[in-house]
């Protein structure tokens, strides 16, 4: 046999041991045996039951989230009805506080109206003091209430009319130009 020859033999029985003994080794192995297998499903099996843990408290969480979720959307479904509520009750108020101004303003009117053609005890020229009309008490009078209607200027020495009641509700018409006295009478309010 020339030296190639020998060579390739050489070169081809060895791949061919090789291959064998890896066969060979292979087949006499289990895989299933060994120490890595061994930990790889201990890990396997750790991690199952790992998982399984974690699907049980991530089922638990979902269940309480979608409780929290549910309670909250019923908060805000009763906030909004009161928070409309409260709208409704402020354009109440509202109304209700103009309504009050509005009286206010009316009564405000209506007292300085009787306080400016109210006369009450004392002296007072007509058309200057008090406006000219139809006055009446406001009240009954007592025995010891005196009116008096005099010319205006002369200083109660022109007496135009006058009188001493002695009770009940006098009635006085003064007319600009006048002056009017009133002694224990109380107030004249102007019809």
């Amino acid at each position: 046999m020339s030296k190639g020859g020998k060579v390739t033999l050489a070169a081809a029985l060895a791949v061919g041991l090789v291959i064998g003994g890896i066969y060979a080794g292979m087949a006499m192995a289990d895989p299933t045996a060994s120490e890595e297998y061994a930990t790889a499903v201990s890990h396997a099996q750790v991690a199952g039951a790992d998982r399984d843990k974690y699907r049980g408290e991530l089922a638990e969480l979902t269940t309480k989230h979608d409780t929290l979720a549910s309670e909250l959307a019923d908060r805000e479904s009763a906030l909004e009805e009161r928070e409309s509520a409260v709208g409704e009750k402020e354009t109440e108020v509202s109304e209700a506080e103009a309504a009050v101004k509005t009286r206010e303003k009316a009564v405000g009117t209506a007292e300085a109206e009787a306080a400016a053609n109210t006369v009450s005890d004392g002296m007072w020229t007509v058309g200057e003091d008090i406006k000219p009309g139809t006055y009446r008490t406001t009240g009954s009078v007592g025995s010891r209430c005196y009116w008096g209607i005099y010319r205006s200027g002369s200083n109660g020495d022109d007496i135009i009319d006058n009188d001493i009641p002695g009770g009940g509700k006098p009635t006085v018409r003064l007319s600009k130009g006048q002056d009017f006295k009133s002694s224990n009478c109380g107030d004249w309010r102007k019809k």
